[in-house]
Order: C-alpha cells, then sequence, then structure tokens
C-alpha cells in the first residue's frame, strides 16, 4: 500500500483521483482549502478507511509523510481566477515550491 498526498482533493479531478487510488488500495490523504473544491466531492470518501482529509491552503508549508503528491490544487476556472488572480498565482507558485519541498524532504 502506497500513502499519496492529494492536493486539490475536493475538485472534480482531484475526488475522482482520490476514488481511484482508494479503489487500487492505495492510502489516500486528501487536501483542499475549498476555495473552489466542494465538501460533496468528497464525502462519499469518507467510507473508505484509507481514507483521512486535511482542510489547508497550500500556499502555507505542511509536514506530512507521504510517498507520493498529487498536485492538482489550483483554482482552474475563469470565474475564480479572473476574480482573484493574485490568489491563483500563489497557489500556482507557492504550492508548487511547498509540495516539492514536501517530497525532496
Amino acid at each position: 500500500m502506497v500513502k499519496i498526498l492529494v492536493t486539490g482533493a475536493a475538485g472534480f479531478i482531484g475526488s475522482n483521483l482520490c476514488e481511484r487510488l482508494l479503489k487500487n488500495g492505495d492510502e489516500v490523504i486528501g487536501m483542499d482549502n475549498f476555495y473552489t473544491g466542494l465538501k460533496e466531492n468528497i464525502e462519499h470518501l469518507k467510507s473508505y478507511k484509507n481514507f483521512s482529509f486535511i482542510e489547508h491552503d497550500i500556499t502555507q508549508p505542511y509536514d506530512v509523510e507521504c510517498e507520493q503528491i498529487y498536485n492538482l490544487a489550483c483554482p482552474a476556472s475563469p470565474p475564480y481566477y479572473q476574480a482573484d488572480p493574485i490568489k491563483t498565482i500563489k497557489t500556482n507558485v507557492l504550492g508548487m515550491l511547498n509540495m516539492l519541498e514536501l517530497a525532496n524532504e
């Protein structure tokens, strides 16, 4: 069993990826700040014993033990990134740097 962190887990792609990984028997840690993701997207994942969730904004560092990271956190919808382009840039740049530093550890 592989321990995997999925950022943006409450988004459409993130929640479906989490479900697929869980069905493969992996341990999944979902992470999202619900800026664009929806709590409803991860409700069904709570029934998996190998799923845990952390509400966190990846623009801030976070330390969690994992073997793989899928960084899907991004306000990728035009209404969101047009409303707050600075948040989008911070998520993409600072979030990626934080996840790369975590992977490097």
